[in-house]
């Protein structure tokens, strides 16, 4: 029997089987290693992907207002009146009349009972007008204020009437003193707009639209509902128009002086 030979083959087996055992205890080890790293570079491209998004929603939201910016600018150049474009910075509600707070005031040229409007989605519309002044801010008493109360027209008939608030912005507006025999020529979604009258607000600016007709027996007019044309839950910026001064900056005004 050669017993070197069999101590050769029993070290030979021993020594694989170190092998075999350290080779998969350094591959368990790297693949930790390797799992490792995928992870840190797994959680560095979320983290970019986070940032990305981010960036997308900024630059979507930046297009959204410089788009929104460059609708009022517009339009505000396109009044034949002096107008004042402001922020609002809160809202509230106190015993008196609902309010919305802007970010001008006398300081800026605000003036108490001066009409604000707004554009919205490419529409414009009455807001209401200021109640108070304060130094850098001013208070706005909304069309949907129990207290506010505005000569108005449907715009197809020219039949006038008048748009008062029911206390929220989440009700209708009310529309009364629209004569009986006017129904048949009434539509829903027909325009209802300021008629000028008294110089409160400008005329012909969108207050809200039918949304409801009712016949009451015992009134000679009608009892209508309106939808404003204002979203005041999305409104944001407001214009406060001096119905006094011209506009400088109207289309046209750089002409005039030229």
């Amino acid at each position: 029997m050669n017993f070197r030979q069999i101590g050769f083959n029993v070290f030979s087996t021993v020594q694989n089987g170190i092998n075999v055992v350290t080779s998969s205890v350094v591959n368990s080890v790297n693949a930790v290693r390797e799992l490792a790293e995928l992870r840190k570079q797994y959680e560095a491209l979320s983290e970019k992907l986070k940032d990305y998004e981010y960036m997308q929603r900024s630059n979507s939201e930046i297009r959204k207002e410089n788009s929104r910016l460059k609708e009022q600018l517009d339009f505000s150049q396109s009044l034949a009146v002096k107008n004042f474009a402001a922020n609002i910075i809160s809202r509230g509600a106190d015993n008196l009349y609902s309010s919305i707070v802007v970010n001008k005031g006398s300081r800026n040229g605000i003036k108490k009972n001066m009409p604000v409007i707004a554009i919205q989605g490419g529409s414009i519309g009455i807001v209401g007008k200021v109640v108070a002044v304060g130094y850098t801010t001013a208070q706005i008493m909304p069309v949907f204020d129990f207290s506010s109360s505005i000569s108005a027209r449907v715009q197809n008939t020219r039949d006038i009437g008048l748009v008062t608030g029911n206390g929220s912005d989440m009700l209708p507006l009310k529309m009364e003193y629209i004569k009986k025999r006017v129904i048949d020529e009434l539509r829903f979604g027909d325009v209802i707009v300021t008629s000028g009258e008294n110089e409160n607000y400008p005329a012909d600016i969108p207050i809200g639209t039918i949304s409801h007709v009712q016949v009451l027996d015992y009134d000679t007019s009608l009892a209508i509902e309106l939808t404003p044309i204002i979203d005041f839950a999305r409104l944001e910026t407001v214009l406060i128009i001096d119905q006094r001064s011209p506009n400088d900056k109207a289309a046209g005004e750089g002409d005039k002086n030229d």
